[in-house]
């Protein structure tokens, strides 16, 4: 029997596998759309300086404890397609801009949770999307009007850096010095070309509060010394950087050597040992004080390094070795014969502390120094860790303000000024995308609300006020104060935040909540 007449028998005819799973229309709208609600609700609570903290506890029972939203969801198990997207919306907005990975996540959620009501209205998701990129556009326009400057001096930075950091376990009179930090890191680092992020790295220790951490003009590193009588306090010290082993070698072929008396025994020992000792000869006449070895170094070239007063560590890490090379000016050599004055660099001092039960050896003050290291410090090892994404978003947010240009106004103030431009637009625009442009904005208007949620204010209210001081004086956000806030110029307050950031988080959670609307037939193969 032909398949054309199966056909018109009514017999089914199988396109795709059997065990294949479909969902259309308005079931897959709703599914993809409720999974994207969730994802982003679940970082909601975090968002703000009065937000609240997650506990993520893995199979194995790692703990993470934090409230960066980029953090959150990348450590989350997240399965559903349409969830994943707006995992890669914070994703992209860490690697872009390196904060507001909340703000986007939650704007995103919030798109779809408006699209799923003008879905439910019978406004067609072409419509919708088209009036989210036309919003989108207004919004950007806003953040343009709010830019206070272009160029941002220190106490400006100071305050981008602490905004940032405020409310991640750091605490506000943390945030404040913490602060301070950042901007000498950023201003070191900083040339005609634009701010060397990359110049710039974090070593944290516990043992201390964060009040501790300091700003290291140099490179600290993990490796212990090779031998316990090396010295531990140089100052003016060459630096060589040293790519290779410092131990016996071994042949290419397989060989075996016959020795039949104690004599030729202990040749071949004298042998092996004259062989290392030149190796720590060599270092020593270069007149090396410090050798940092990416490779193995034998014991007893350690022993003959220290009666020679050299510092030396091994199995020295590359991306270490490299910074080291660039903190001191020194060249990386790979054989001991390319090892000369020009190849060795220099730094002011170099010591080896202890830390409890670590020693960490730092070297600062280089001649050619380029590179800087936050020394961070936090009571235990979670607070550290939490400290650490804390600091790496500071110091993000401050490259981005000095690169990118501009600072707007932060505590909810740019997101009251961006849904009242895409209002006021909104009414030039005819047909139904006028709906889909207002929701934007209403989407827009739940981050002030979350924020006076955080904050312990009554969201309703507070968004009102928000609102009507915007429309009076041009610029109005939520100013968190002892345990509940207030509605004031955040300008005044020091509460600022990169145009950046803002740009980023339109155009990503736009773009995220129009994709997955468009979508209405989800197969699910096996």
């Amino acid at each position: 029997m032909s398949q054309q007449m199966r056909q018109r028998r009514g017999q089914p005819l199988f396109i795709l596998d059997e065990d294949t799973e479909r969902t259309r229309g308005k079931d897959a709208q709703s599914s993809n759309i409720q999974a994207g609600k969730a994802v982003s609700e679940s970082v909601r609570t975090t968002l703000g300086p009065r937000g609240m903290d997650k506990m993520l506890v893995s199979d194995s029972g790692d703990v993470v404890i934090t409230n960066d939203g980029a953090t959150i969801l990348q450590e989350m198990d997240i399965e559903h397609p349409a969830a994943q997207m707006i995992v890669e919306v914070a994703e992209t907005q860490e690697e872009e801009v390196g904060d507001g990975t909340t703000t986007a996540s939650v704007l995103a959620g919030q798109l779809l949770a408006q699209a799923e009501d003008l879905l439910d209205d019978d406004v067609h998701p072409t419509t919708i999307v088209e009036g989210y990129q036309q919003a989108a556009q207004f919004a950007l326009e806003a953040i343009d009007e709010q830019t206070l400057a272009d160029d941002v001096d220190d106490d400006e930075l100071a305050a981008v850096a602490e905004s940032s950091m405020t409310g991640k376990g750091t605490g506000d009179i943390d945030a404040q010095a913490l602060a301070e930090t950042i901007v000498s890191a950023v201003r070191q680092v900083q040339t005609g070309a634009g701010v060397d992020r990359d110049a710039i790295t974090i070593r944290t220790q516990t043992g201390a509060g964060a009040s501790a951490t300091e700003l290291v003009q140099g490179v600290i590193s993990e490796e212990e010394p090779l031998h316990e009588d090396m010295p531990r306090d140089l100052t003016d010290a060459s630096i060589a950087v040293l790519d290779l082993d410092l131990e016996v070698r071994e042949a290419e072929i397989d060989a075996e050597y016959d020795i039949s008396n104690v004599d030729q025994l202990n040749a071949a020992i004298e042998a092996e040992e004259g062989e290392l000792r030149g190796y720590a000869e060599q270092v020593a006449d270069a007149g090396v004080d410090v050798a940092f070895v990416t490779g193995d170094v034998e014991d007893i070239v350690g022993s003959y390094l220290a009666k020679d007063g050299v510092l030396a560590f091994d199995s020295v890490d590359d991306d270490e070795a490299r910074s080291i090379a660039r903190a001191t000016g020194a060249r990386t050599v790979g054989t001991l014969s390319d090892l000369s004055s020009d190849a060795l660099g220099r730094a002011d001092s170099v010591s080896v502390q202890r830390f409890g039960d670590d020693e960490l050896a730092f070297i600062e003050g280089g001649a050619a120094a380029e590179t800087v290291t936050v020394f961070a410090r936090g009571g235990t090892e979670h607070v550290a860790d939490e400290l650490e994404r804390a600091l790496n978003d500071a110091l993000d947010v401050a490259t981005v303000a000095l690169d990118a240009g501009g600072v707007v106004p932060g505590a909810g103030a740019t997101e009251i000024a961006i849904a009242d431009h895409i209002r006021s637009s909104s009414a030039s625009v005819e047909g139904r995308k006028q709906l889909a442009i207002d929701a934007f904005a209403d989407a827009v208007d739940v981050l002030p609300r979350t924020l006076a949620e955080n904050t312990g204010m009554d969201p309703i209210d507070a968004l009102v006020d928000l609102r009507t001081t915007h429309d009076a004086e041009g610029r109005a956000g939520l100013i968190s104060e002892g345990q509940t806030g207030h509605v004031g110029d955040p300008v005044e307050y020091g509460i600022l935040d990169p145009a950046a950031v803002k740009r980023e988080a339109v155009e990503s959670a736009t773009e995220a909540a129009t994709m997955i609307a468009r979508i209405d037939d989800v197969i699910s193969a096996q």
